[in-house]
């Protein structure tokens, strides 16, 4: 299942302010709340998922992460872990690889602008896929008439 929130809004990035473009992306995007003008970003920097996606995820795109490594590294409950990986996953952002018994977790094709274009598409094919379900909602209003 492909989830995730859209806004219509202008790009929220802070010039010379990487960490609070990444955090209002994560909120436009639906992995965190919506952030409010009054937002502490030294909080937001510091808690395990904002670490998880900027520090595992972007700044080491190549690589990919164990769950016991992610923990260690976060040094954060298994819940909350997986919780984020799972909503990442869910956005089609993250890709999950096997091998053995363990699974492994990297940036869906080793960086942000691959994963965002696939990202991309999944969109597309939702709003395909909700005009057909509009347009079968008008040929059967129609009908009616």
């Amino acid at each position: 299942m492909f989830r995730m929130t859209i806004v219509s809004a202008p790009s929220r990035a802070v010039e010379n302010d990487l960490d609070k473009t990444i955090a209002f992306f994560l909120s436009d995007i639906g992995y965190i709340p919506r952030l409010k003008p009054s937002t502490d970003f030294q909080v937001i920097s510091k808690s395990a998922y904002f670490r998880l996606f900027k520090e595992c995820f972007l700044e080491r795109s190549d690589r990919y992460w164990t769950g016991d490594e992610l923990l260690s590294y976060l040094n954060t409950s298994r819940t909350t872990l997986y919780r984020h990986l799972n909503k990442l996953k869910a956005m089609d952002i993250l890709e999950e690889i096997q091998e053995g018994k363990v699974k492994k977790y990297r940036l869906r094709s080793g960086d942000i602008l691959r994963a965002w274009s696939w990202v991309e598409v999944n969109i597309k094919m939702a709003l395909d896929n909700y005009k057909k379900t509009v347009e079968q909602i008008e040929a059967g209003v129609s009908a009616l008439k």
